[in-house]
């Protein structure tokens, strides 16, 4: 069996498996230099994150902030535009929020039971 290939599609010879001199290549066995391949930058690609802007109802929580995004929808069944509201539990490090001041939360990893998000900035207070 030294010049006969075994494939799924039964032997062949090894004059068949070799590609022709006259035959174009193929791109596995053209050898691409680095300028061929895409550049890659030094910065490492991450997921983007989801924002919202909310006001703060509640900072009784040390390093914990309750803000209510509220976002317009239309009803499903007959098109009005209604408000829905979502409460979103925030991680505010320096307690410095305080009740009824815009801002601007950040999704991030599991923090604890609830928080999943972490405060990014006040917009106003």
């Amino acid at each position: 069996m030294s010049e006969e290939t075994v494939d799924a599609k039964g032997p062949a010879t090894a004059a068949e498996a070799l590609p022709d001199e006259n035959s174009a290549p193929r791109e596995a066995d053209v050898k691409s230099g680095p300028e061929a391949q895409p550049q890659q930058s030094g910065i490492p690609k991450r997921h983007l994150r989801k924002t919202r802007v909310g006001e703060v109802v509640s900072n009784k929580m040390d390093k914990t902030i309750v803000v209510a995004v509220v976002r317009r929808v239309p009803h499903a069944k007959f098109g009005k535009i209604v408000k829905r509201t979502k409460k979103l539990y925030a991680h505010d490090e320096q307690n410095k929020c305080a009740v009824g001041d815009l801002v601007r939360v950040e999704e991030t990893r599991p923090l604890s039971r609830l928080k999943r998000w972490r405060l990014v900035e006040v917009l106003r207070s």
